[in-house]
């Protein structure tokens, strides 16, 4: 199962997201699930990095793992929002559409701060 960890902070934007495992719908390299998800993640990443007014730090180590960490000022608030935003948004429908293998976490930044898996 894909396991996806968003750490928002007190105004709802996003600080973290850590994306592990795999999905098991289809055989390795031909998974729909895990696709949909990497690509979300890998977009965001991609589409955040750069940006006046957001650090990033992300990497894919292995294949089974992708994160981000996300640090934003004044200027690039709004973009963060909206990135974050269509982010969240993507691994929801994603879990909802595939429940048994996917499952999102949504909480706060702080270690052991999350809250209960998103119903899919």
């Amino acid at each position: 199962m894909i396991r996806a960890r968003v750490a928002l902070d007190g105004a709802g934007l996003l600080r973290s997201c850590r994306v592990e495992g795999h999905a098991g719908w289809g055989r390795r390299g031909a998974d729909l699930v895990c696709a949909a998800v990497s690509v979300l993640l890998r977009s965001a990443l991609r589409t955040l990095s750069g940006r006046k007014g957001i650090s990033l730090r992300g990497a894919a180590p292995d294949r089974g793992l992708l994160w981000m960490e996300v640090d934003y000022d004044a200027e690039g608030r709004d973009f963060l929002a909206a990135a974050g935003a269509f982010l969240v948004d993507g691994l929801r429908s994603v879990a909802e559409a595939y429940p048994k293998c996917c499952c999102i976490t949504i909480g706060g930044p702080g270690p052991g701060d999350s809250g209960p898996p998103v119903e899919g």
